[in-house]
């Protein structure tokens, strides 16, 4: 015996879609024209797409479930329980007098989900044949979805894999949660569904956007982290979205970490593009600088012949990219400069000694070192910036490749609202006993021996000060990257490895 839940079948597909550009390889096979409606009860819905049992447990977070915010749930609760305005009103305003303002909190909105086929795989699982959710015809053309059980009201899991994936409306069904602490709503609530059937992620992806960003116009950068997918799709970059997303976003963390007081660009990047006369000690480079540096590195797509950004690219056509937020964004850069500043003033090489012997009073009033902060040193002019923005790229993106549980990180920040100092505060914190620490002290010590001086630093020779001028202008940052690369390579580990198995034919991944 199975459960039987009538449904609707509708169809949404024009002739000349067949023609569009389908390509499964992106996840993107051509979809079916048909879309299925039907109602169903909360806990039903909730069990068969494991939304209130889900974790983001590393390689078990399966299929593209976003970070659950309880904040948002419980409002979404408050507002069936109540409706508005009362669900709006703090505690104190809760009261007898308020009581008139109740309303039936309806959720008329469907929740859109997909029905997995057994061919559907989500990091490297499928769902148990035993748990599919089939949707069959009978003789009068009325179409039913079989459930892997019989008993609706009966407690039901599944073997593996859920047969349902939400791409829309998780945090309407985390309102339902049985464990809430604040009162659980009743289960037989029953809420619309919106059913596709086989969709690969890829379009997933698309539909998400179609509903929360296209229609709504909501916030762009909260899509991206929502869904990490977003950053990789090729038919946002055709229609600029990608390149608005990634510009705004490098301009976003760069603000983190010119105020974030862990940071050791704090106060120190020249916002407003003033004169090196005016502007803040130590500040050598520019905001626009920095935004120029990190859009061409952390967040570049692996475009035509552009690095592969370890915050916009895929890992792999199974990882997908990174899902970090924004808040794990800057705290990774804030950690990884943090590690060299301290790697580079440890430093008993010989360029650092020559600047530490010039005299800068005022960069020893602010703490400032001259091998760090000072005026003769690439780490503080956007040559040294993007070479080690590119370099530091390109090896953690091959890293992740190779090994992608590195980068596994679990993040308790919630990743679709507005970024805090406190957020990243936490994020720092968090990356503290993460295995990233120790690789990007490894990386900053490799880098830290590399002769950093400028052209115009004292105590060069001749000869190495045009290698110095060589590194001016676009061209630079291709060359400085190369010898970069070519320092690390001979210091070994696990950096210089990675240079040499990936890296010494063509020099990019």
């Amino acid at each position: 015996m199975v459960h039987v839940v009538p449904a609707l079948r509708f169809k949404q597909w024009l002739p000349e879609w067949d023609h569009f550009d389908f390509d499964a390889s992106q996840k993107r096979r051509q979809p079916e024209p048909y879309i299925f409606l039907f109602t169903m009860s909360a806990v039903q819905l909730r069990a068969l797409s494991g939304v209130y049992r889900r974790k983001r447990d590393g390689a078990d977070a399966e299929g593209l479930q976003r970070l659950h915010d309880p904040t948002r749930s419980k409002t979404i609760r408050d507002f069936v329980r109540y409706g508005h305005p009362y669900s709006g009103l703090k505690s104190a305003l809760r009261t007898e007098d308020t009581e008139p303002l109740k309303k039936p909190g309806w959720l008329p909105t469907a929740i859109v989900v997909n029905i997995l086929d057994s061919n559907d795989e989500r990091r490297g699982r499928a769902v148990d044949p035993a748990d599919l959710v089939s949707i069959e015809e009978d003789d009068h053309h009325r179409f039913h979805l079989k459930l892997p059980y019989d008993d609706p009201t009966s407690t039901w899991a599944p073997k593996g894999l859920e047969p349902l994936e939400v791409i829309d409306g998780q945090h309407r069904l985390w309102a339902f949660d049985e464990h809430a602490d604040d009162g659980n709503l009743p289960g037989d609530f029953e809420l619309p569904v919106v059913a596709f059937r086989g969709l690969d992620i890829g379009w997933q992806a698309y539909l998400f956007w179609s509903i929360n960003v296209s229609p709504k116009r909501i916030n762009p950068s909260h899509a991206f982290d929502l869904f990490p997918l977003l950053r990789s799709e090729s038919w946002l970059e055709t229609f600029s979205e990608l390149r608005v997303y990634r510009e705004a976003r490098a301009q976003e963390l760069t603000d983190l970490l010119y105020r974030h007081l862990e940071s050791p660009w704090f106060n120190r990047i020249n916002m407003l593009g003033e004169s090196t006369r005016t502007a803040p000690e130590g500040a050598g480079v520019s905001q626009a600088g920095w935004v120029r540096a990190l859009t061409s590195t952390f967040l570049g797509t692996g475009a035509g012949n552009a690095v592969s950004g370890l915050f916009g690219a895929q890992i792999s056509q199974v990882e997908g990219p990174l899902p970090w937020g924004r808040a794990q964004q800057a705290a990774f850069l804030i950690r990884l400069w943090s590690e060299i500043q301290l790697a580079v003033n440890a430093t008993e090489s010989t360029w650092a000694v020559s600047l530490r012997q010039q005299d800068q009073p005022n960069l020893l009033e602010k703490k400032l070192t001259q091998e760090f902060s000072g005026p003769k040193t690439m780490l503080n002019q956007e040559q040294g910036l993007r070479g080690i923005l590119s370099t530091a790229n390109e090896l953690m993106f091959i890293l992740a490749r190779k090994d992608s549980s590195i980068f596994e990180w679990n993040s308790k920040v919630d990743a679709g609202g507005e970024t805090t100092l406190d957020d990243v505060s936490r994020a720092l914190e968090e990356l503290k006993s993460h295995v990233l620490s120790d690789v990007m002290k490894e990386f900053a010590a490799a880098i830290s021996s590399f002769d950093w001086r400028s052209a115009d630093a004292p105590s060069l020779s001749e000869e190495q000060r045009l290698i110095k001028r060589a590194f001016r202008g676009s061209g630079g940052y291709v060359a400085l990257r190369e010898q970069l690369k070519g320092h690390i390579a001979k210091q070994g580990g696990t950096f210089g490895d990675l240079i040499s198995e990936y890296l010494a034919s063509d020099g990019r991944i």
